[in-house]
């Protein structure tokens, strides 16, 4: 059975919410441990301290295992304040030590407010993906995005479209597939993965007619990494890559910006979508959301993307070592 553990996100937000519906869902499926301030959880959340692993698998069952910290101040829902920054990265940062010091199989983080932690705690990062990164000491990660139906993959991220173009280069669109088609193998059990990749430009440019990127750069790229063996198809037209039938043909789509990626992805499951950092030496995943300040604490905010952020990890755990997955039911492996 799979260990996984929580980092809070920001307590003012809807993670502490989704956090206490996801352990009710997925209880006896896995053990879970919960880092935060308990005085956040939604009134009612039967919880219990914890130590460790052991001690969370023997009470995961009939109440949330927290890693129990204090935070201060308490918390307005809807309202972040920048007195909570500290813990909030503390959080990510001690499920860090744990999944790297073996304590847990995987991390699942909850939404952070960056704005927050800048104010707080003059947080140094874009996201969490880039802490991440610098706490396990990798240079290059990349951000996948998954549901049941598609996997994809952006090889630039938040940045304006003017400045992808100039963001794309050939060593960075190599890395984005050499670490995908690695964690396809690796975290998704796929032995020869089938990668497909968009052109930047409508009609992957048309030959030249609408633009240069994919005849000078994008192409070489894949015949390249083609003569290495792998599995690739592309660059093809994006407007036609992500029908039903398109996505039979292959495992994971790289997409050259991100509303490629994201579009259609969140067209094809808004709720249920997973955000996985590849390229890290541990698991983690994350709700493909943000932290909902306008429906925090009203007890209504859809816990669908935590519980699926969850199953995915506890997936990826059975790929990476053939541990027992617990009976995780509702999902299949997409």
């Amino acid at each position: 059975m799979s260990t996984i553990v929580i980092s809070c996100g920001e307590p003012a937000g809807i993670g502490p919410e989704i956090a206490a519906r996801a352990w009710a869902e997925r209880r006896t499926a896995m053990t879970l441990l919960w880092i935060g301030d308990p005085r956040h959880l939604p009134q009612g959340t039967p919880w219990q301290a914890v130590k460790d692993r052991h001690e969370a698998r023997a009470i995961c069952a009939r109440a949330l295992p927290v890693l129990e910290r204090d935070f201060g101040p308490p918390v307005v829902p809807g309202q972040p304040n920048p007195a909570h920054a500290q813990g909030v990265i503390d959080a990510i940062a001690d499920g860090v030590h744990m999944v790297q010091a073996g304590e847990a199989d995987a991390l699942c983080t909850a939404p952070i407010h960056k704005a927050a932690l800048i104010d707080g705690a003059d947080f140094a990062y874009p996201g969490h993906t880039e802490y991440l990164a610098a706490l396990a000491g990798v240079q290059r990660v990349v951000m996948m995005l998954a549901c049941d139906m598609l996997r994809v993959v952006p090889a630039t991220i938040h940045i304006p479209i003017a400045e992808v173009p100039g963001a794309l280069t050939a060593r960075g669109l190599t890395d984005t597939i050499l670490i995908t088609h690695s964690a396809l193998i690796r975290d998704f059990g796929i032995a020869t993965p089938r990668i497909a990749v968009a052109g930047l430009n409508p009609h992957a440019g048309e030959d030249g007619k609408m633009g240069m990127e994919e005849i000078e750069m994008i192409a070489p790229v894949l015949e390249a990494l083609r003569r290495e063996g792998l599995d690739i198809a592309g660059p093809l037209s994006a407007d036609t890559m992500f029908h039903a039938g398109a996505r039979a043909r292959y495992d994971a789509a790289i997409a050259m910006y991100h509303d490629q990626a994201l579009i259609p992805i969140k067209t094809l499951d808004f709720s249920g979508g997973v955000n996985v950092t590849l390229g890290l030496p541990f698991i983690r995943t994350s709700p493909d959301h943000g932290t909902a300040f306008d429906i925090a604490g009203r007890g209504v905010a859809d816990a669908t993307s935590m519980i699926a952020a969850l199953d995915m990890a506890s997936r990826m755990n059975v790929a990476r070592t053939g541990a027992s997955g617990g009976n995780i039911s509702g999902k299949k492996k997409p």
